[in-house]
C-alpha cells in the first residue's frame, strides 16, 4: 500500500484483499471486522482507492451490484463462483446468505488480528 493512503483507508483495502474469491462481505461488516469507521466510511475509501484491490467482493448488503460497475461485477461474480440468485424480474443479485464471509472461515488466518 501507498504510504500516501490513510491508515483508515489502507486497513479497509487490506480487509478487501483478504476476502476469498467468491465470498463478500458488506461495507458494514467490513468496518465491524476492523473496529472502527461504519459503512459509509468504507464505501468512501472503496470509492476513492479500491480500484487496485478487489473491490468487488466489498458489497452493498441488499446483494445489488455496484451501480455502474454491474457488468464488470458480475464477470467476476461467475469467474469467482460466487454465489448469485435472480429476483423475480430476472435480474442477477449476490445470494448473500451463501456468499457472505465473516472473515474467519477459508484459510483468511483463523484467530490471527484483523488489524
Amino acid at each position: 500500500m501507498s504510504d500516501e493512503l490513510p491508515a483508515y483507508a489502507e486497513r479497509v483495502l487490506e480487509a478487501a484483499e483478504r476476502i476469498p474469491p467468491g465470498r463478500v462481505m458488506t461495507y458494514g461488516d467490513v468496518a465491524e471486522w476492523l473496529g472502527e469507521g461504519g459503512p459509509r466510511q468504507v464505501g468512501r475509501v472503496m470509492a476513492l482507492y479500491g480500484g487496485a484491490v478487489p473491490w468487488w467482493r466489498v458489497v452493498r448488503a441488499d446483494g445489488v451490484p455496484l451501480p455502474g460497475s454491474e457488468r464488470r461485477a458480475l464477470e467476476h461474480y461467475r469467474t469467482e463462483g460466487t454465489p448469485l440468485r435472480e429476483t423475480p424480474s430476472g435480474e442477477p443479485r449476490l445470494a448473500m446468505r451463501r456468499a457472505r464471509w465473516d472473515g474467519h472461515d477459508e484459510g483468511a488466518g483463523g484467530d490471527e488480528a484483523h488489524t
